[in-house]
């Protein structure tokens, strides 16, 4: 059998694994091979923001899993889309533009050293954006790969967000990747002039002809190969035949917070007692693979409106439909132009909270759940998540089939702080619907509803309707040699073996504050700066 021989090959093309070899590839100097699971990003749906109603079920593109039954949430498997396609989840995800606080940045350098502290990152940050509008340039970039937008079009329904939090006490703040996250106004979004900025159209369209750089689609990695510690190649599988490359430098493995430590364990990387529990070879006993799981986890309140405000009545009108088919046609603005939530807020619920502890997304329509068919009456959304769970699970392996899907256990609101902040987090919300603006808006609360009102009935809402707001991080954490369940060295090295970097969200030690899009492409833009120099 032939093996093409690569100086680094990257696993999975998803935000991570595109940085990474597209920044590798540049110069000439190293031959690159990266290869995605998932097929190539040809889908309209794609490219369109509103349209991740629709790659939100579709399983050529997204790997649709599911949780293990989760006690803490009414015994539910909760459904968990991942993009499975050149860009993964940043081609599927909800375009939100959002990095974290500061302060998130500096308790990694507890885990990383100071190379991962705010100051640090913040240039890679500035360097993966193209900020479409006028910012400060202390905080945002003119010329990266990713294009970055501001919501020109003001909704009469986020305006009257923002101003009943404002009456609550709440600032408005236009920029949450500024000099403050507090606050509540319009999301940034990853979209240029009306269409999507995913991690495959920012980086990878730049870089798809040149000689070095090989995209292999359709190629689901089954191992990592070694010759003794160190990382040489991998096996995968591609028009349901075997085949196999070769890495003379190494191995960089972006599949994500669930695949990433699943490729670990079938190549004999993680918790000993677990790899031999399915018949797999251990190379190296690593108990921090697959553990220490984080997400956020998000609460839908839905209102419905006393007049057609939202976008459900132009949804549910073929007029309405026509007109903003038009209006995205002709000047790439409108509902198709910037997705579904719009709106958002970073706020504190706990008493003494030194920083936002819950995140807001205001959406401008309503369904039963994100990605639905939306309600046939005017409606509204807000979604609250904790921004800092104690919570955490596990991924292990079904079985030591690399086809099968691994057992997610989220372990959702099992710490008591995530109750208390998922309790205030929805009070928070009530409040502002009841206040200012809003409350002249809202005719009713639909989801809690009135059954909901005392702090145990609160809790049973959020056990028997909370769903994953996608952020899944942590499962291959870095830390320093000293770090017990550390798996990646602050290089993102693989402790204990050569040549095997990871770079996506599993090596962060502690969830961002915010949506995970733009923390993985820095971390991919910082990985690949490490690996040239």
């Amino acid at each position: 059998m032939n093996e093409a021989q690569y100086d680094v090959i990257v696993i999975g093309a998803g935000s991570a694994g595109c940085a990474v070899a597209a920044r590798l590839s540049e110069g000439g100097k190293y031959r690159v091979a990266l290869l995605e699971a998932g097929p190539k990003d040809t889908s309209p749906w794609i490219h369109l923001p509103l349209g991740y109603g629709k790659t939100m079920w579709d399983e050529r593109v997204n790997w649709k899993l599911f949780t293990e039954p989760d006690a803490n949430m009414g015994n539910r498997r909760i459904y968990w889309p991942r993009g499975k396609v050149l860009g993964g989840s940043s081609a599927i995800n909800g375009l939100i533009a959002i990095r974290g606080q500061a302060a998130d940045y500096d308790e990694w350098a507890n885990y990383g050293g100071e190379q991962w502290n705010y100051r640090s990152v913040l240039p890679y940050f500035k360097r993966l954006e193209h900020f479409n509008s006028d910012a400060n340039p202390a905080f945002h970039g003119k010329s990266g790969p990713i294009s970055v937008d501001a919501i020109r079009h003001k909704h009469p329904l986020i305006e009257a967000f923002i101003q009943s939090a404002n009456a609550v006490g709440i600032p408005r703040n236009d920029d949450f990747n500024g000099p403050s996250q507090e606050g509540a106004g319009y999301y940034h979004l990853t979209t240029r002039k009306g269409l999507r900025s995913s991690a495959a159209v920012g980086y990878l369209r730049p870089a798809r002809k040149r000689k070095n750089l090989d995209i292999l689609t359709d190629a689901r990695v089954t191992r990592i190969r070694f010759d003794g510690r160190r990382a040489t190649g991998v096996d995968y599988l591609s028009g349901g035949q075997a085949r196999s490359l070769t890495a003379r430098r190494g191995v960089v493995l972006s599949a994500g917070a669930v695949h990433t430590p699943q490729l670990l364990m079938l190549s004999g990387v993680g918790p000993a007692g677990h790899l031999q529990d399915h018949g797999i070879p251990v190379l190296n006993d690593l108990s921090g693979v697959g553990a220490n799981l984080q997400d956020h986890l998000q609460f839908r309140l839905i209102f419905r409106c006393n007049r057609p405000i939202s976008t459900n009545d132009q949804l549910n009108s073929l007029f309405g439909k026509m007109k903003i088919g038009l209006q995205w046609l002709m000047t790439r603005t409108g509902p198709l132009a910037v997705g579904i939530n719009q709106g958002g807020m970073f706020a504190s619920v706990m008493p003494g909270a030194n920083r936002p502890d819950v995140q807001f997304h205001v959406a401008t329509l309503s369904a039963d759940m994100a990605g639905g068919k939306v309600h046939t009456y005017s409606g509204f959304t807000m979604s609250v998540c904790q921004l800092r769970p104690e919570s955490t699970g596990t991924i292990r392996l079904a079985s030591a089939d690399p086809a099968a899907q691994p057992l997610i256990n989220a372990n959702y609101l099992e710490a008591e702080l995530d109750r208390r902040v998922a309790i205030g987090g929805i009070k928070l919300a009530r409040r502002i619907a009841r206040t200012g603006p809003l409350r002249g808006i809202v005719d009713a609360e639909i989801l809690p509803g009135d059954a909901a009102q005392d702090d145990a009935s609160i809790l049973e809402f959020a056990r028997q309707n909370g769903a994953t707001i996608f952020h899944p991080t942590s499962t291959c954490r870095m830390g320093p040699a000293d770090d017990a369940g550390a798996v990646v060295d602050p290089n993102l090295k693989v402790r204990g073996l050569e040549g095997l970097w990871i770079a996506d969200c599993s090596v962060m030690p502690r969830i961002v504050s915010g949506n995970t899009n733009l923390p993985a492409i820095m971390i991919g833009e910082k990985l690949a700066d490490h690996l040239r120099k």
